[in-house]
Formats: structure tokens, sequence, C-alpha cells
């Protein structure tokens, strides 16, 4: 496709040096991945502040140790983003026009770690409990749990005295006489369209002799099994994958995604590096509307292209709904009403051709961004992200590969 071509002629130009050039980015040339350098090159800047102030504040405390302590962050800094000094040194450019781009661009969250981690594992209302086997004989004392789980419970238990009390009545708009577990999506099996991105992987475990590995991605979904061999990345630890994979699946039946690197081998079989797991069905029932992440801004066209299915009014109007909130009222001067609160936001929206056209999407998306501010229905919503999830390997259990 066009944007995989894009996408390609961006990583021979060695991926987003070149926007630092130019005074003011080209819309035409950015993508997404103008998008992802400049997340990062934000989320190193706030780590290297980070540093820059526990190192200052140890250096208050005790003056002999700040020696080490700078010497050692500037370590840290080394060991840590390898991967990235190429990247520095096509961005010695003047300091200005740098920032200008930062404001340009349009960013997304980079998250150094699951999305589970930063969403409590998306268990606001779904407990998963495994079913294990019990053990036969003594060969089982020594099995692990993860060999002895036959399936998974998942749901939420919920003990509370009758009659409630009247803060829980009038909080919540419940009818007692319906249990808590009201609002509660119907247990039919449900298909959905699952997308993964893979955008890279960093610090791989080496596989081969010569020190290095050729990666490819394998993922497993329910019945669909893909490995990705023919495209698989040369003697690279550090490999850019930028690849995208659209499966159908089944909840409950198919709701965990393995996504695997394997190092790739002429001879004998491929070795598995290390794999993650990931549970769909916490993210699809998740409150925190892990599906698809709200990005920053509602754009009709461009590199920043709005991405999910349902628009932004669609989205507030539905989370209005499910959790009883009064709105959205949206009203004359650029305003919006949801339960007591009110957001401002521009009202016009640009085609490519430039034409402005008037539009409630800016204000909608105004309220999703600040969602876990309405009182009692809301919780912080997912935003357009890139998660950095660790690969394990079952032979090497708890070290990251």
């Amino acid at each position: 496709s066009e944007e995989e071509k894009e996408k390609k002629k961006k990583k021979k130009k060695g991926g987003g040096g070149e926007e630092v050039e130019e005074e003011e980015p080209d819309e035409s040339m950015l993508d997404w991945w103008s998008k992802y350098f400049a997340s990062i090159e934000t989320m190193k800047e706030q780590l290297r502040q980070q540093e820059a102030a526990a190192a200052e504040a140890e250096e208050k405390e005790e003056m002999e140790i700040t020696e080490g302590s700078k010497g050692q962050a500037k370590n840290k800094e080394k060991s840590k983003a390898p991967k990235d000094d190429k990247k520095k040194k096509q961005q010695s450019a003047p300091e200005l026009p740098e920032k200008k781009n930062k404001q340009k661009i349009d960013e997304l969250k980079v998250f150094n770690k699951e999305l589970e981690t930063e969403f409590d594992n998306f268990e606001d209302w779904l407990h998963t409990f495994n079913l294990l086997r019990g053990k036969i004989g003594d060969n089982d004392d020594n099995a692990t749990e993860e060999e002895r789980i036959v399936g998974r419970f998942k749901g939420s238990m919920c003990v509370y005295k009758v009659p409630l009390p009247d803060d829980i009545t009038k909080e919540a708009g419940y009818d007692p006489n319906f249990g808590m577990f009201q609002g509660i999506p119907s247990n039919d099996p449900i298909n959905v369209l699952v997308r993964v991105y893979i955008v890279r992987a960093t610090d791989l475990h080496p596989a081969d002799i010569n020190g290095k590995a050729d990666p490819y991605i394998a993922i497993k979904l329910g019945k669909t099994d893909i490995k990705d061999k023919e495209n698989y990345i040369s003697k690279q630890l550090n490999p850019v994958f930028g690849k995208s994979f659209d499966i159908e699946a089944t909840f409950p039946m198919e709701s965990m995604l393995t996504v695997a690197v394997y190092d790739w081998d002429l001879v004998g079989t491929d070795d598995l590096i290390g794999e993650t797991k990931i549970d769909l069905e916490n993210r699809y029932y998740s409150k925190h509307r892990a599906t698809c992440g709200v990005s920053q801004t509602y754009s009709i066209h461009g590199y920043n292209t709005w991405r999910d299915p349902m628009k932004p009014s669609q989205i507030l109007s539905k989370l209005c709904k499910e959790g009883k909130v009064d709105g959205p009222h949206f009203g004359p001067g650029g305003r919006v009403k949801v339960a007591n609160r009110v957001f401002t936001g521009p009202t016009e929206i640009e085609d490519e051709n430039g034409q402005k056209k008037q539009t409630d999407e800016h204000l909608a998306l105004t309220v999703l961004r600040h969602w876990e501010d309405i009182p009692r229905a809301g919780c912080k919503l997912v935003p357009e992200h890139v998660e950095t999830r660790p690969l394990l390997n079952p032979d090497k259990p708890g070290i990251e590969q």
C-alpha cells in the first residue's frame, strides 16, 4: 500500500531526521512515523529533565556523591538508549526550529511499559480467575501453575447489604431489585476485528553465534496463526518492523493474543526469542476504552486522520448514555455541557481543500480527553499510544528477552 511505501521511504531517510532541518514541516511529508519520532524525542527530553532534577537534588544533599551520580546518570542514558544514537546525530540542527516542530507535529503517548500496568490490568470490573487441574500423583507436584490451567473464569463478585444505603442508590441510579450489575454486556459470543501494529523491537537477545539475530514476527489468536517468516530482518537486535496485521476473532473463545519474535534460521527450526500475551477481552470490556486510543486532535485528512470507527461525538454520547450522565449539550460559542461541567473548544474544521465547516467533534474530543473529571461515571480513557511490552521466553522464566 501507499502507506507502507511511504514508511519504507521514511526508514531509508533515517526515520524522522529530515523534519528537523526544515523550518516548518511540510504536511504532505508527515506520516505516522513523524508523529512517533516526535513523541520519542519528547519522552527522552522528559527523562533527561527527570535525571537532571534527581542529580540536582542529590547534589544538594551531599557534595561528594554528586560526581558519582552524574557519571551514573550519563552511563544510564548511554546504556538505555544505544538504539537512538543514530537519530541523535541527524538532529544536531539548531535548537530553535526543533521547538517549532514540536508544536507542529501532533504526538501520541509512548508508554515505556505495558498498557495494563498503567490502567490496573483493565480489571475495572472483569477479574480473571484461573481454573486449575487437580494434582494427580507426584509428577504434578512440580508442574507450574501455567501448565495446570484448564480455563479462565472472568467475572466480578459483589456482596451488599439489603436494603441498600441511600448514597448507593442515589449515587448510581440503581434499582436495587435488579442487583448491582446493571449495564453489563451480554454473554453472547461477539465477532471482532483485531488490528495489531508492531512498531519495533529493542535490545533483543542475540540468538546466533555472531551475536546477532534474524528476527521475524509471529502472531497467534484462536485458530489464526501468522508467521511473517519471509519478512525477517537480517542480523539485527533492534529491528524496525512497522507492520500491521488484521485478524478476525470471536470473544470469549479467542481472546488471548500472543505476539512473538522468532529468530530465522536457514538450517533447523527457528528459535523463539520471546513472546508477550495480551488479554484482548479485558481491554474490550474495560471502561477505560482500550480498543482504539483517543488521539489529541480531531482531523479528517493528513497524517493525523481520526482512526476510530466512531467519531468523538458518537463516543461521547455512548459514554454519557451508559454512565447515566446528563449530556452532551452543545451550546453556542463553542461550549458543551456534560453533567455539571462545561467545556470549551474550537467549532470549525478544515477539509483537505481548506474549506471550513462547522463541527462539534473538537468539543466532544475535549470532553473525552478530560473524561476522568466527570463525576461518578468518569475515568481516564486510553490515549492514542504505543506501548512497550517485555518479551519473555518460557525456557528462561522472568528474564526479559
